[in-house]
């Protein structure tokens, strides 16, 4: 995800299904969201520390303890070569079956999870995916000074509003585990109150009903990619 907070907003709830059913999950958060937070007051080096433990909090929620941070600048994301071999690293380490990312695609609808980092890091990462950490050619530095050889991803699901969802996950046994991790960024959502409760379940009602699903659940919304 590009930013502490991103998984949390876009798929939290899903994560706790997953960490539920014994599945091991593992956080990669590309910048440290040091642009982030509403108090002026707050000393701005400090931010990014702060949000490093937000998100260490937050993940603890839904079940994840292994949460990485990649220390790119926030704002100022782009699909480079070197952030696609930065996250390529981290799939040959951890080896994934499924990678969770943001789509790189604009929504136009909503246009707010359309965030020019959270596009840039949906490229790098489907680009990381496929062709760079599945090909030994590819960044062959990884394999000849870091021992790490080649992984096939098998599957990737897209967040942040994709404009072609195709997949849904049931979220309303684990909304309260949601709302914990959300409420533990707080230089993100304290200033909301109450109204954080009103907003997100306002989202998740909205995709159950788009859906189909019976009154009263909730539901966060994916495009599934086969990358075999």
């Amino acid at each position: 995800m590009a930013h502490p907070d991103d998984v949390d907003f876009g798929a939290a709830g899903t994560v706790a299904t997953w960490t539920d059913a014994g599945i091991e999950v593992v956080y990669l958060m590309i910048t440290d969201g040091d642009a982030g937070g509403f108090d002026d007051a707050f000393p701005r080096a400090e931010m990014a520390g702060l949000r490093r433990d937000e998100q260490r909090a937050a993940a603890k929620c839904v079940g994840v303890t292994d949460v990485r941070f990649l220390g790119y600048p926030d704002g100022r994301l782009e699909a480079t070569l070197d952030l696609r071999r930065d996250i390529a690293r981290v799939i040959r380490q951890v080896r994934p079956d499924r990678m969770l990312i943001p789509s790189p695609e604009r929504n136009f609808e909503r246009i707010a999870p359309s965030h020019p980092d959270h596009r840039a890091a949906g490229a790098a990462a489907l680009d990381a995916v496929y062709p760079d950490a599945r090909n030994p050619y590819a960044f062959p530095e990884l394999l000849k000074d870091e021992g790490l050889e080649a992984w096939t991803v098998r599957e990737v699901w897209m967040t942040s509003a994709p404009p072609n969802p195709n997949h849904h996950v049931d979220v309303t046994e684990t909304f309260e585990r949601k709302l914990n991790a959300l409420r533990s960024h707080a230089s993100q959502t304290a200033h909301l109150g109450d109204g954080l409760t009103d907003m997100v379940r306002g989202w998740l009602t909205a995709n159950a009903l788009e859906l189909g699903l019976p009154e009263g659940r909730l539901a966060e919304t994916f495009q599934v990619v086969p990358t075999p």
